[in-house]
């Protein structure tokens, strides 16, 4: 079996390993000190067990777990008791491990797992949608329509009474609201990752624990918010 390690703590990550490296068939492939880049490597690879601490700061482990849409094995790390009963509502969480971790216990997780048979996730390569061909965005300035492609548009941002829409070549400030806009915008493209911002997420570049970066801008990402943007990048 393959794993990784999710723990924004080196020490505990580095225990975690060590507790790993005395199982003969159990290869530690890659560890991680936040959820978001876990979830971009996931993308990419098949794993087949995740040892994943609940409390981190961004991005928890609850939200990393209703973020995978086929997830392998997950075993919680953690020094909380007072999530066990919770963490069993979620099918692929099949064991609760309580800091500090022993060999022996550590063991019988690996037993537990084991017994259940291997059940890796697919491999969900990152791949571009379809272009959008023929479908466009009015915007009304000063009374004059103007035809924006949806493909081009980058960032919706609220301002108040207006909106900016930011357009890989130019920025428009419009007379409306973000409510009546998002209406107007497909979901195979558009998101609303926070109450002032709607991004076209096929342009983000990079995505930090509360921000993603779109061309030269870093948007903010709200708490609510993150879980269907993640959702919706591992189904690109």
């Amino acid at each position: 079996m393959n794993c990784i390690i999710i723990d924004d703590e080196a020490t505990a990550r580095a225990i975690v390993k060590q507790l790993c490296s005395k199982i003969p068939d159990l290869d530690v492939i890659e560890e991680f000190d936040n959820a978001i880049s876990a979830i971009k490597f996931l993308n990419q690879q098949r794993i087949d067990v995740i040892f994943l601490d609940i409390h981190m700061p961004g991005f928890s482990g609850v939200d990393f777990v209703q973020t995978l849409k086929d997830p392998p094995h997950i075993v919680l790390t953690t020094s909380d008791t007072n999530f066990a009963i919770e963490a069993y509502e979620y099918e692929c969480i099949v064991d609760y491990l309580v800091k500090p971790i022993t060999q022996e216990r550590f063991d019988k997780c690996i037993n537990k797992i084991e017994s259940i048979g291997s059940q890796p996730s697919k491999s969900q390569k990152t791949t571009q949608p379809d272009a959008i061909e023929g479908e466009d965005l009015y915007i009304n300035i000063d009374r004059r329509l103007i035809k924006l492609k949806l493909s081009e548009i980058l960032v919706i941002e609220a301002k108040g009474d207006y909106i900016d829409v930011k357009t890989e070549k130019e920025e428009y400030r419009v007379h409306t609201t973000l409510k009546k806009i998002k209406e107007k915008l497909p979901e195979k493209l558009f998101l609303q990752i926070h109450r002032s911002y709607i991004i076209n997420f096929t342009k983000i570049i990079d995505i930090e624990d509360n921000s993603v970066l779109i061309a030269k801008n870093v948007v903010p990402i709200s708490r609510s918010n993150r879980p269907e943007l993640m959702r919706r990048l591992n189904l690109l």
